[in-house]
């Protein structure tokens, strides 16, 4: 979700003036976007490898082969749920879901990309992927 959000782009109204974390001054009534797409490509943020995939980015310590804690990160740094007081109902929900099935479906099938070939991102208000994810499922 971090290279591919569901919601590539938001914006909120400020219903007073403000000052962001960096300093820029918003006034009432300014719209301030984000853009998370970009964001989870940001060299600055995730390195020079931040197009791959890497779990360890996650993890902060391991116990015998399984994961014990994850990092405490900063909430603004991955804001596909959104952070703060506008935070997503729904995170943690979302959160466990994913986790079920993941394991569920890893848990029984092997999966590999067809191709090699990045996928094309179409960011509408709910993005998608051109076609689709091309995967080949196999029984375990």
């Amino acid at each position: 979700m971090r290279l591919y959000p569901p919601v590539a782009w938001d914006s909120k109204h400020a219903i007073a003036d403000d000052v962001l974390s960096d300093g820029v001054s918003v006034r009432a009534g300014d719209r301030v976007t984000y853009f998370s797409y970009g964001m989870g490509r940001m060299e600055n943020l995730w390195g020079k490898d931040r197009f791959n995939f890497k779990p360890e980015r996650w993890i902060s310590e391991m116990e015998q082969g399984r994961i014990k804690t994850l990092k405490n990160t900063y909430p603004y740094k991955f804001p596909v749920f959104q952070a703060g007081p506008r935070v997503c109902l729904g995170k943690e929900l979302a959160f466990i879901q994913i986790k079920y099935i993941v394991a569920s479906i890893v848990k029984r099938f092997k999966i590999r990309p067809v191709s090699s070939d990045r996928p094309k991102f179409v960011p509408l208000l709910t993005a998608h992927m051109v076609g689709g994810p091309k995967v080949l499922v196999q029984k375990r």
